[in-house]
């Protein structure tokens, strides 16, 4: 159809209803308004004043619905989409049509999160966005974005846990003709996925999100990946008292900047130097807090005397607790041996604390789960048979069968006809004694 054939909203609900080809009618949709009046048309109601939206099916007319529902969100001083349309839309659309109109969905996202912002509950938005976000992707392991969307809703609105769905499914896929994504896209989606993450004290799971926000390759290291780096690291002294290096690939000139940070003198002074430690934290506390990382922080200052006393287990077979107590700069032996209990409570270390104070360190005991083992014995059994397997064929194999005989011939070592023989007659003899004096 050509630009300009449709000219009214009742002309493209008619064209709605009665399309045999849905990719014919989103080039309708797309092609067949005037460019400069489009949404304007899209945005208008039926010539008696009924709303177009409530004569068309979201799951039949998913397509035609989309393109209605997010001129409404765009036009200024267009009536707002019923949010009950929009929840009833998000839930039931077909992810076939939706898929051929991926500028809209971005649209359709933006708008129902702008909506419910300016309702004051942008709560309201979480719901609507995770159902977008688990139904339009052909697989989880589609990178959308709707995904950050989603994230920065859930972060911004503190309900981290609504998060973990989407976040429990790795990326793995990029397609840019499922959705218009850029490269800001990706960094926020992870960025965003290690906030909640590690404000839900799921460290390891927050250290992978950071650490794929800060090796993202580009051009220039960006802003958000700077402070995923100061994220990542902290989140990594707090969960195993240290730093681990990045990959090779990382951006050179984003570690080079992150040295000059105070992060970069924080994990130097970590966690052993105590008194410099709470001194860096006094000096960058408005610093820390204005990058919002002042919680992670606190955590990781609180949690350096648990670093300190599991590297005493590597010098020490036993300690007394006020050795230990000096050594991590805590004066009660109540308070070391309360962090004693829940070290071993934790499994951070293994240790027994006798009556008179004396603490023994030993080696962790290995421990399995049963699905470790389960598992295990899984990949043996598979091994075993596969070794079968190739015994077989390769028995089998003409080549392998000539070689074996070629050697047998060629060899010094090769048996005579008359050993042959004797071995014949030594095996049948074998056989009869075993056969009489059984």
């Amino acid at each position: 159809m050509a630009p300009g054939d449709l000219t009214s909203i009742d002309q493209v609900v008619h064209q709605i209803t009665t399309a045999n080809s849905i990719p014919a009618l989103n080039a309708t949709l797309r092609n067949g308004l005037p460019k400069d009046t489009r949404d304007h048309i899209l945005a208008s109601v039926l010539p008696g004043g009924q709303d177009p939206l409530s004569v068309l099916d979201v799951k039949e007319n998913t397509l035609g619905v989309l393109y209605i529902l997010t001129a409404r969100m765009t036009v200024q001083g267009a009536p707002q989409p019923p949010w009950p349309v929009v929840l009833d839309f998000c839930r039931n659309f077909s992810p076939e049509q939706a898929r051929l109109a991926p500028d809209r969905v971005t649209i359709l996202a933006k708008g129902i999160k702008s909506i419910a912002s300016q309702s004051n509950s942008l709560r309201l938005a979480i719901q609507p966005l995770y159902n977008l976000v688990s139904r339009y992707p052909p697989d989880p392991s589609f990178l959308t974005t709707i995904h950050a969307i989603f994230l920065t809703t859930c972060v911004t609105t503190r309900q981290f846990v609504e998060a973990l769905p989407v976040l429990e499914n790795p990326i793995f896929n990029v397609d840019t003709n499922l959705s218009d994504l850029h490269y800001n896209d990706n960094l926020i989606y992870h960025y965003t996925g290690g906030i909640a993450l590690a404000a839900l004290k799921r460290w390891p799971e927050a250290e992978e999100y950071f650490e794929i926000c800060v090796t993202s390759p580009g051009t220039y290291p960006t802003a958000l990946q700077m402070e995923a780096l100061k994220k990542l690291k902290l989140v990594q002294l707090i969960s195993i008292g240290k730093t681990s290096p990045l990959p090779k690939y990382t951006h050179p000139l984003l570690l080079r900047l992150f040295k000059n940070t105070s992060y970069h003198a924080f994990i130097n002074a970590y966690p052993q130097s105590t008194e410099l430690l709470h001194e860096i934290y006094d000096k960058e506390r408005q610093t820390f807090s204005a990058e919002k990382n002042l919680g992670l922080i606190s955590q990781a200052v609180a949690r350096a005397p648990r670093w300190v006393l599991k590297k005493l287990t590597a010098t020490y077979v036993t300690l007394h607790l006020a050795d230990i107590g000096k050594a991590i700069k805590i004066g009660s032996e109540d308070e070391v041996r309360g962090l004693l209990l829940s070290m071993i409570e934790s499994n951070d270390i293994s240790a027994q604390i006798s009556a008179d104070g004396t603490v023994t360190f030993s080696d962790p005991p290995p421990q399995f789960t049963k699905e470790q083992v389960d598992e295990a014995l899984l990949d043996v059994q598979q091994q075993t048979a596969l070794l079968g397997y190739l015994e077989q064929e390769t028995g089998r194999s003409k080549e392998f069968l000539n070689k074996a005989v070629k050697l047998r011939d060629d060899s010094p070592w090769a048996p005579t006809a008359d050993e042959e023989m004797f071995v014949s007659m030594s095996g049948s003899q074998a056989m009869w004694e075993e056969t009489v004096f059984s």
